[in-house]
């Protein structure tokens, strides 16, 4: 029986998330978290093979948490599942210790074949991202700019191209306008861009929005 822990602070995607996993018969959800804090104390007494963790969260991100995971829990495997671009996120991930990516997106039934793929120590990428790998190797291209962001800077880049204000977007991360503003103004030096809009053209060509 592989035990799968949830953590995603969107009660309705948990739910589909576990719905459609509890359909396996070597599946079972020990335990859901909607944050960091309480997925701590979630593994404290659940049984967890792997975990399903989300990347847009309050509070502490995705990336921070598995960063953490490696340190605490390094037998967890990681299964990050995502509503980001794959292409944006999927190597960051696996970069920083997560044995797959998969878009929140694409096929519910994928997700149970991506559970048991990692649990026999394999990774798991989507057919977009093997193909992205393969293309990359065989035709090298210059790294963007926005690789070099991490990743609250790569979010607030994405959220204020698509609009949203620096209050809006300090309020969905959990963070004060004040730090939010400080992520803007790295994102445009690193971008070598100087306002909103100039950031708005450069997601919308490098696909991000």
């Amino acid at each position: 029986m592989i035990h799968v822990v949830l953590c995603d602070d969107h009660a309705v995607l948990r739910r589909g998330i576990r719905d459609t996993l509890t359909e396996a018969t070597d599946i079972q959800v020990t335990g859901e978290a909607g944050g960091y804090s309480e997925l701590r104390e979630v593994l404290r007494t659940a049984a967890c093979d792997v975990l399903l963790l989300d990347l847009n969260m309050p509070g502490r991100s995705g990336l921070e948490v598995l960063t953490s995971l490696r340190e605490t829990h390094s037998a967890i495997k990681v299964l990050v599942v995502s509503m980001y671009p794959e292409d944006q996120y999927a190597l960051r991930c696996l970069k920083a210790g997560a044995q797959g990516y998969a878009n929140k997106a694409g096929d519910p039934v994928e997700l149970i074949a991506a559970v048991r793929t990692v649990m026999q120590g394999r990774k798991y990428l989507t057919a977009e991202v093997a193909q992205m790998l393969a293309d990359s190797l065989a035709q090298p291209t210059p790294e963007a700019l926005h690789t070099t962001l991490s990743e609250r800077e790569l979010q607030t880049l994405i959220k204020i191209a698509s609009g949203r204000r620096l209050s809006d977007i300090a309020e969905e991360l959990m963070l004060s306008p004040k730090t939010v503003s400080v992520y803007r103004s790295r994102v445009l030096e690193k971008l070598k861009l100087s306002n909103n809009a100039e950031l708005t053209v450069y997601a919308i060509r490098n696909q991000l929005v």
